[in-house]
């Protein structure tokens, strides 16, 4: 029996080239060798969209034909819309007595948003988000979640969920291992250390040719290198990690890092080999995309389809979690 994989998004955005480095290419490989669960996590989104909930919508449709063009396959994957699935908010209320709220302040990337809000703007959801993000895992049972780097203590907050209901009730929940991509956080074109939709300095998988041109222009590159014959730095060069990242003519990349270390490219031609890299790859995602969009309610029925079968295994996980605690099942309906 095949192992089972659950990872997904919030649909707050579209998908960039940080999210393929980050957990994209991982689900790509994953299709074949385990039962992969997608979760559109439009629950999780309305954390910081609650005050434009028509938003997180439209950004599902978004967020879904993204997964499709770049090769996510319905048929062989489950695309599932989470707040279809009731009873994954039972669950995280059974979870919610497992874990205290000094863990989850605890939580690096939950730190890091909370420090940039006001106190009476942190509320009970953004707290309590590894905890629904625990129950979406366990929810399906799995044993391997693809994510980036900066979400990998998540995936501990969901470990020492299940350890200790284990604990207390019995063997119900594995614990889930993370699966980190091999590039795992893509700097921004700004030079920022990650790309990231809020910060607008993203490549979206979605951005046509020209975009893509006009945004590798705007990118940073060695800010000590004033001339292009002055020596430039590789390492930790934005343009030359999105080289290693989508260049797929290695013997060119290593070339123009020799000869950038030297002082005998200059920056425009480093760029314009990168321009035409990055579309050479999304190229095919862009086709993908437009293929699926002209399908009239290809993504309505592939969520539907999807919901239905992840909705029909969170009520054995719960029966099972229920069971487990001795809980009465006299009087529950569904």
């Amino acid at each position: 029996m095949k192992q089972r994989v659950l990872t997904g998004d919030r649909p707050t955005g579209r998908l960039h080239l940080g999210h393929w480095v980050g957990s994209l290419q991982n689900r790509l490989n994953l299709q074949d060798e385990y039962e992969c669960f997608f979760l559109v996590a439009d629950l999780h989104a309305l954390t910081t969209e609650y005050e434009n909930p028509k938003s997180v919508r439209e950004y599902t449709r978004q967020l879904v034909l993204d997964y499709l063009s770049v090769g996510i396959d319905p048929a062989k994957s489950t695309i599932y819309l989470q707040s279809l699935v009731p009873e994954v908010a039972e669950i995280f209320t059974l979870f919610s007595m497992l874990v205290t709220i000094p863990r989850l302040q605890r939580v690096p990337t939950l730190k890091e948003t909370m420090k940039g809000l006001r106190k009476d703007k942190i509320s009970l959801g953004l707290l309590a988000y590894p905890v629904l993000q625990a129950a979406d895992i366990l929810m399906v049972r799995a044993q391997v979640v693809p994510v980036g780097e900066d979400q990998a203590s998540h995936i501990e907050v969901t470990r020492e969920i299940a350890r200790r209901f284990n604990q207390l009730y019995g063997p119900i929940f594995p614990l889930p291992e993370p699966m980190l991509g091999e590039v795992s956080i893509l700097p921004g074109i700004d030079g920022q250390a990650k790309m990231s939709k809020s910060l607008d300095n993203a490549i979206y998988l979605s951005d046509d040719s020209a975009t893509v041109e006009e945004k590798v222009r705007r990118m940073y590159t060695d800010p000590s290198r004033i001339h292009a014959t002055d020596p430039g730095h590789v390492e930790g060069n934005p343009v030359f990690i999105y080289h290693d990242a989508f260049n797929a003519d290695a013997a060119e990349v290593e070339d123009l890092k020799d000869r950038y270390r030297k002082g005998r490219v200059g920056d425009v031609e480093v760029k314009d080999r990168l321009v035409r890299a990055l579309n050479d790859f999304l190229e095919p995602i862009r086709e993908g995309r437009a293929r699926f969009e002209r399908q009239k309610d290809a993504v309505e029925d592939i969520l539907q389809r999807g919901t239905t079968y992840a909705r029909a295994e969170a009520k054995k996980t719960l029966e099972l979690a229920r069971g487990a605690m001795g809980l009465a099942e006299i009087g529950r309906r569904d």
